[in-house]
């Protein structure tokens, strides 16, 4: 599936990609600063995270409670060195936990994403629109 929006759509194409059914485990790929934390934040919103998010790029993982006492955890592994970190930090038992899992920079950690997840990779246009596209 293909979306091309504006930024000021997030909340519906927050919603599309949710009513689209991904796997809990989500990739986004794209260039720093294609909105690849501000779509997460849309997601989050969505899924009825109501405190304020920020990307965890110094944390690794920021962790929201839902109003339905759900987790969304928002990985951003820019900054690991290793699979062996990732691995050192527990990434595998919030990967495998059944909850909601956003993760920047996926590439970094390749052998530890789970078979069942949903790619997310996002480009910006001339137009300064965005071209989202969901595998």
């Amino acid at each position: 599936m293909e979306i091309f929006f504006s930024l000021s759509e997030l909340p519906e194409v927050a919603h599309k990609i949710l009513s689209e059914k991904p796997h809990k485990v989500i990739l986004f790929h794209g260039a720093m600063g294609v909105g690849k934390t501000t779509l997460i934040k849309a997601l989050a919103k969505e899924l009825g995270v109501h405190d304020a998010t920020s990307s965890p790029t110094f944390s690794l993982v920021n962790e929201y409670h839902t109003l339905s006492n759900g987790l969304v955890f928002h990985f951003d592994v820019y900054r690991i060195k290793s699979e062996e970190e990732a691995l050192d930090m527990g990434i595998d038992e919030y990967l495998y936990s059944g909850n909601w899992c956003f993760i920047e920079w996926s590439e970094k950690i390749p052998n530890l994403i789970p078979e069942a997840h949903t790619v997310i990779t996002l480009t910006e246009l001339v137009d300064g629109k965005r071209q989202l596209s969901i595998t």
